[in-house]
């Protein structure tokens, strides 16, 4: 298990969540279902903090519905207790900086620029378009 702090004022605007937080957890379980295609969790949204418990296939499977979960407007942290049937190493997390692009990041990272679309694949389907980065939003780095 393990605690993940994401931008609260960044991300994507899907919820009602700070408005309405009794159904917060149902919307973010339907984000996670419609981006990643995980459905077998249960969510609950508390204070800014989601929790995400449940099962995903793959660790990239894992870490990417911890990413959508947490790169919602209104998410603080995203507290993980999601197991996997098929444990593989853990990527890295990015948080996005004002002025980074895919292939700056990939330069710091990887030491070329054009590894860039490493980092693309790693985030779809949430990452649609590699030139569409925002400051705050976090990335996997395989």
């Amino acid at each position: 298990m393990g605690l993940f702090d994401f931008v609260k004022e960044a991300g994507a605007k899907v919820l009602d969540a700070v408005a309405n937080p009794a159904t917060a957890g149902t919307q973010i379980k339907q984000h996670i279902e419609k981006e990643i295609g995980v459905s077998d969790v249960d969510v609950q949204f508390i204070d800014g903090t989601v929790k995400v418990t449940g099962n995903a296939q793959t660790q990239a499977d894992k870490e990417k519905l911890i990413l959508a979960a947490g790169n919602i407007k209104g998410v603080q942290n995203v507290e993980d207790a999601v197991t996997v049937a098929k444990p593989d190493s853990e990527s890295k997390m990015y948080t996005v900086k004002k002025g980074d692009t895919l292939s700056k990041i990939a330069k710091e990272v990887y030491g070329k620029a054009g590894d860039y679309n490493k980092i693309f694949e790693a985030n779809k389907p949430m990452l649609k378009d590699p030139d569409h980065i925002y400051p705050g939003q976090v990335l996997r780095i395989p």
